[in-house]
């Protein structure tokens, strides 16, 4: 059975701002981890957007 417990850790999805603003199809999303606890604030992270072909900003969303 799968654990039923709220503890500090919380899943996320990290989304490229740079690829919204070129209007090409498709999105850069990556899915992760945090602690509330010690990072209440939006997390904010370099990653690879693979479409297009560089390391650009990925903020949380939701």
């Amino acid at each position: 059975m799968a654990k039923k417990s709220k503890g500090n850790r919380q899943q996320i999805i990290l989304e490229c701002t740079e690829h919204k603003t070129t209007g090409q199809p498709g999105t850069s999303r990556y899915v992760t981890q945090k602690n509330r606890k010690n990072t209440p604030d939006r997390l904010e992270l370099k990653k690879y957007n693979p479409i297009l072909k560089k390391y650009t900003i990925h903020k949380e969303i939701k």
